[in-house]
């Protein structure tokens, strides 16, 4: 399955270079790639960090697929929305430091730092 979302609908940017793509695009094609070494896992920084706020959910939907598919992955985000629908755990983090290692249902109904209810205050509206 994952090589079929490697090979889907790329033939079109096969000969395209980065600069030509959107942002959006180019993050696609970096998942798709990375999918092409058949890993086990897959790191993410950010990965919605520098789209257009219309780009975001295509990134993101290729993302929940690769989740729910059981594709292990590590997400740095700021997007509590997706974390919320596709983690397993949360892990917290401020200032470099830890401040939570949690489920998911149990950091986001009930955070035991003040630091993550706050965030959560902020972010979920």
């Amino acid at each position: 399955r994952q090589r079929q979302m490697c090979l889907r609908d790329w033939s079109a940017h096969a000969n395209k270079f980065p600069a030509q793509l959107s942002g959006g695009q180019q993050q696609r094609v970096a998942i798709a790639r990375a999918l092409c070494m058949d890993p086990i896992a897959m790191l993410f920084d950010e990965p919605t960090s520098a789209l257009d706020p219309e780009m975001i959910n295509e990134v993101l939907d290729v993302m929940v697929e690769l989740a729910n598919e059981g594709m292990t992955m590590m997400v740095v985000t700021h997007e509590m929305g997706f974390a919320r629908k596709v983690a397993n755990r949360v892990i917290f983090m401020d200032e470099g430091k830890i401040v939570e290692d949690s489920p998911k249902e149990e950091f986001f109904a009930n955070p035991s730092s003040d630091r993550a209810k706050d965030f959560l205050a902020k972010i979920l509206h």
